[in-house]
């Protein structure tokens, strides 16, 4: 294996759990249900960025089927961000009228 590519996999993994760690603090500190999803789709993105090489390299599965799930799962996140964008939250109320 490359020891470049696995760099490069491992700042990417890296910026991803960074990113999904703030949009959680954002969901928490704001309690922000729209930042949850984008938490939760980011962890799909950064998981799915390395699990092609581990599924091809230490399980064994074909370049394929590997590439595939990997396919998947980072569609699977970026729906979640999509949601999160375009979903039907629940809005906190405030009690004021901004109508």
């Amino acid at each position: 294996m490359h020891i470049e590519l696995v760099i490069a996999k491992l700042v990417t993994v890296g910026l991803g759990l960074l990113i999904t760690y703030q949009a959680f603090r954002g969901y928490r500190v704001h309690g922000s249900e729209p930042m949850l999803y984008v938490a939760i789709g980011f962890l799909f993105i950064s998981v799915g960025s390395v699990i092609e090489g581990i599924l091809f390299d230490v399980v064994g599965l074909s370049i394929f089927v590997a590439g595939t799930i990997q396919t998947a799962i980072v569609a699977v996140g970026m729906l979640i961000i999509l949601y999160s964008l375009y979903g039907r939250m629940s809005q906190p109320t405030d009690g004021g009228g901004d109508s």
